[in-house]
Formats: structure tokens, C-alpha cells, sequence
């Protein structure tokens, strides 16, 4: 006799999107409720959905993460200290791991390449400093080194080989100009030292090219955007352009805040605080040059924005109206296509969008 076995296979739905989704998520701090809000970015349509707020002690500032985006570092203005918290990969919530007060209200905070390492520059103090990470995300109390600068130190970048920072400073119009030894997280003045730029300049925030070949600071006091050429063995850079953030019949108040570059390097964006937009430009990716696509409206004094990793989503927060805009980016054109606003609380001053935790 000869015995039939029949199976039967049941089909499951398999989406390939779902499988392979990207968590993100979105911090905002909120420095008139001292908190850092976390949001969940929907990778889809950049939707953001309000997670946890974790309170800080003091006002935070500037957000940064460790390259794995396991840690994250929240300079407090406030108190004059720097704060480090853990990922939670499933949820994006922050577990509180160490505060250490430093000598002043820190402006700005990055990590270096290897992430053993937060550079702080600091506004008032006309300092930079730099911190050891330890292997559990701890901010180490004591600086491995404190660096004299200049008054208004604003910004920290570090250049792709991570042999080079650019300390942009808007008081004395100059960008300082160092060699990073990654062994030993010391700063030493690069050749020059100091990069000079035009009266009521004041270069802030700053940006490097993916390509190697430019780098870009906009101008707080000048509303405006300078290029420079970037030379990737000397760290030289060199200006060749300075554009303006403002339409030529605005004659009001304004002053630049935040800089931006898509990850394609194809797009430029900068923050107007006065005409209250953002101005979005089009990357000449041959001669480093910018031109002007147009200025987007946001809230009232955009002091932080931020470009989601994937390039598709920029997020803007006004200052003065508790607000938190987000806009998609067209791919083609680099325009801003506003679909979202979100209440968040008092006086947001920065935004971060990461990926989760590896």
C-alpha cells in the first residue's frame, strides 16, 4: 500500500520594510524646563511621536553622540557642567550615567572619531577643553586639556581623518584652527593658527563636506555663509565665497544660528534668526560654490536644526515660540516642504536625530 503525506505550508506576510527598519529618534533640549524631550521618528514620513521627557539639572544646550550612538552628551549652560546618558536602543529613553562641572557654561559638545573623546568649546570662557570618555559613556571629571582661545567660542569641528578642529568664534571674527592627536586626545595650534574673517562676520557652526574638498561656516553677525577650499593634508582652509542667508529687500534685524549639510553633500542649509527661516542652498560639488534655492519660514527664532541621518527630514526649533518644525527635503531640488509642528516646551535650543543604538 503506498501511504501520500500531504503538507501544508501556511504563508505569513513578510514586509521587507518592516524587517528591515531603522529606529530613530529625536532629542530636543528644552532649556526653560531644563528637560531633554525624546521623541520616536517614523523612518516612513519623519512623523514624530512624544516618548518620555528626562529632567537635567540645569538648562541643556548642545547634544551630541558617541559614534555607535550608545551615548549621549548634553552640555547644561546653566550650571557650567556636562551631562552623559545611555541609549536605550528599544525605546530611545536616556538613563542618567554622569554629570561633571566644568570651569564654565560649555557652548557646544562633540565627540572625536573614536569616540574616547568630548570637545567642548565655551562661550563666555573663550576656551576649548577636552574630556576622556570612559568605556561606560562617563565624561571624565577632570579635562585632559584646557585650551585659551578667544571670547565667543562657539563651535566644534573635527574633519573626517580626525586630525583636524576648527573652533569658530563670533567675537574676534576668527575661526582657531588645531591638530587632534586621537592617542592621547591633545590639542595642538595647526599652521596657521587662526583663520581671519571680514569685520562683523563672527563666524558660529560649521560644516565639512563629505567629498574632503570644503568647508563651510555661516556668519552670525554677517547673515551669511562663507566656503572654504579644505585642504585635507594640511588642514588649510581658504575662503572662496561668502552668500548671504537673507532675501536683498530684507533690511530688519537678523542673525545666523545653526549650519547643515545633507549627508549627500548636495545641500546646504542655515538658520536666520530675525527673518525667522531657513536659507536653503544648492553645493556646486566641483567648486565647493553655493547658490541660493530659497528661504523657508520656521518659528520664531530657529537657534537649532537638524538633518535626520537619512537625509530625508530636517527639523527646526523656535526658540521663542516653544515650537518644533519639521520639513521634508525634496531630493531633487533642496527644497524645504514643511508637514509637521509640535509644541515641546520653553525655549528649545538644540535638536539631534540618531539612529538607535547598534
Amino acid at each position: 500500500m503506498v501511504r501520500y503525506i500531504f503538507l501544508l505550508f501556511v504563508l505569513v506576510p513578510f514586509s521587507v520594510n518592516a524587517a528591515t527598519k531603522t529606529e530613530m529618534y529625536a532629542y530636543v533640549s528644552v532649556a526653560g524646563d531644563n528637560k531633554i524631550s525624546v521623541f520616536e521618528v517614523d523612518p516612513n514620513d519623519g512623523h514624530l511621536t512624544h516618548r518620555t521627557d528626562v529632567t537635567t539639572d540645569g538648562a541643556p544646550g548642545s547634544l551630541a553622540v558617541d559614534p555607535k550612538n550608545r551615548f549621549l552628551f548634553a552640555a547644561i549652560r546653566s550650571t557650567g557642567a556636562i551631562s552623559s546618558f545611555k541609549i536605550d536602543a528599544a525605546t530611545g529613553n536616556l538613563a542618567h550615567l554622569s554629570t561633571s562641572v566644568v570651569e564654565a557654561d560649555p557652548a557646544y559638545v562633540r565627540t572625536d572619531a573614536t569616540g574616547k573623546y568630548l570637545l567642548s568649546a565655551y562661550y563666555r570662557a573663550g576656551k576649548v577643553a577636552v574630556h576622556a570618555i570612559d568605556s561606560s559613556g562617563k565624561v571624565s571629571v577632570e579635562a585632559i586639556q584646557w585650551t585659551e582661545t578667544d571670547e565667543k567660542a562657539h563651535a566644534v569641528v573635527i574633519d573626517r581623518s580626525n586630525r583636524f578642529v576648527y573652533v569658530p568664534h563670533t567675537g574676534p571674527n576668527a575661526i582657531f584652527q588645531f591638530r587632534f592627536e586621537a592617542s592621547d586626545g591633545s590639542l595642538s595650534p595647526n599652521s596657521p593658527a587662526i583663520t581671519k574673517t571680514p569685520k562683523n562676520t563672527g563666524p558660529r557652526h560649521g560644516w565639512l563636506h563629505p567629498n574632503g574638498r570644503f568647508a563651510y561656516f555661516d556668519n552670525e553677525q554677517g547673515s551669511s555663509v562663507t566656503a572654504f577650499h579644505f585642504n585635507a593634508d594640511s588642514g588649510k582652509i581658504e575662503a572662496c565665497q561668502t552668500i548671504s542667508t537673507l532675501p536683498a529687500d530684507f533690511e530688519e534685524n537678523n542673525s545666523c544660528a545653526d549650519l547643515e549639510m545633507t549627508s549627500s553633500g548636495k545641500f546646504l542649509y542655515a538658520s536666520n534668526r530675525g527673518h525667522d527661516s531657513i536659507a536653503c542652498f544648492a553645493v556646486n560639488e566641483k567648486t565647493g560654490e553655493l547658490s541660493l534655492i530659497e528661504q523657508v519660514a520656521t518659528e520664531k527664532t530657529p537657534r537649532s536644526f537638524n538633518i535626520d541621518p537619512s537625509g530625508r527630514f530636517l527639523y527646526a526649533a523656535g526658540q521663542s515660540s516653544g515650537k518644533l518644525v519639521a520639513y521634508e527635503i525634496n531630493a531633487k531640488s533642496g527644497k524645504l516642504i514643511r508637514f509637521e509642528t509640535y509644541s515641546v516646551g520653553s525655549q528649545p535650543w538644540w535638536v539631534l536625530v540618531v539612529e538607535a543604538p547598534e
